[in-house]
């Protein structure tokens, strides 16, 4: 698993580019697309989403660890 810290990662499709699985820590996301985008098995911790489309996203085995969403989309998603 790679591990990510400090990144900005702006205006991804995930549908053209898949986001990779890995643990990110203190990343934001910025007007980024991740519409059924398969984010199993991710970490994100001390994250910040802005503006994102996550909706109907698989979060199967992810851990949302004091992540925020910031006028985000998130119909259809899974927390349990």
């Amino acid at each position: 698993m790679q591990f990510f810290l400090d990144k900005t990662i702006q205006s991804l499709d995930s549908e053209k580019q898949p986001l990779q699985i890995g643990e990110y820590e203190n990343c934001k996301f910025l007007n980024c697309k991740f519409t059924k985008a398969i984010l199993s098995n991710g970490v994100f911790i001390d994250c910040e989403f802005k503006n994102c489309d996550l909706s109907l996203a698989k979060l199967n085995n992810t851990a949302l660890r004091n992540t925020n969403f910031n006028d985000c989309k998130l119909l259809g998603l899974h927390f349990e």
